[in-house]
């Protein structure tokens, strides 16, 4: 599990990141594909974020999130679409794979999470490809939060995390789920005590676009991919 280091003096929280979606390569010679150890680990370091926002109630969504990328979940039987991972570990049943899981089991057919997801689908198994539906759901929905943050400097947190939740993960959320998830876009900070904790704030706007860009990018990448037919179960 990743754990925010201490912000350097006249930095900001992005320079304590393991590794910055800005620094995962996506090759755009071939298919855009996505690089699995570089972008895992920059997802991995993006769940600091819910510890800099300062409240117990994020830890659900981190730990979603989390689990995700590389802890072992319970398959929740429910009559629900897609069902979160945030109740798998309350069921009996057997665990399955996620992403980097799969990258462990097969490393020499995971090089890229594109490979990764054809590659498992093609041996009859979805359990990482199902794992990364709800992790690029999870960044997309940080990242949409963050962008509308950014560019909506009177507008406090709250908002612009419920408006992303509403957009993002809350369509594809059980009736269990969406108050726990609600609750916490509610207990975001104050934008002026968030961005105290960010550091120095006009530095952190600047790595916050940038760091944003990037992001942005690999989502779509990854939202086009699994639209396609080859990635689907």
């Amino acid at each position: 599990m990743a754990f925010q280091a201490a912000i350097p003096p006249g930095g900001t929280w992005f320079d304590t990141l393991k590794k910055s979606f800005v620094d995962v390569p996506v090759d755009s010679s071939n298919g855009n594909a996505v690089p699995t150890s570089e972008f895992l680990e920059a997802a991995e370091s993006l769940t600091t974020l819910f510890d800099l926002l300062g409240s117990l109630a994020f830890t659900p969504v981190k730990n979603d999130m989390i689990g995700n990328i590389m802890v072992p979940t319970h398959r929740l039987l429910c009559p629900f679409p897609h069902p979160s991972p945030l109740f798998h570990r309350h069921t009996n049943i057997s665990t399955d794979q996620k992403v980097r899981d799969r990258q462990l089991a097969s490393p020499n057919e995971s090089s890229t999470i594109q490979s990764l997801v054809l590659n498992e689908l093609k041996s009859k198994k979805h359990t990482s490809a199902e794992g990364l539906l709800w992790l690029v759901r999870g960044l997309d929905f940080t990242s949409q939060a963050l962008r509308h943050t950014l560019q909506n400097p009177d507008v406090e947190l709250s908002t612009s995390f419920r408006n992303a939740y509403t957009g993002t993960l809350k369509p594809h959320h059980s009736f269990m789920v969406k108050p726990i998830f609600s609750a916490a876009m509610s207990a975001t900070p104050y934008k002026k005590d968030f961005y105290v904790k960010m550091g120095n704030e006009e530095k952190a706007r600047v790595d916050m676009a940038k760091w944003l860009d990037a992001l942005e990018g690999q989502v779509k990448v990854l939202k086009e991919f699994q639209e396609r037919k080859e990635a689907k179960w």
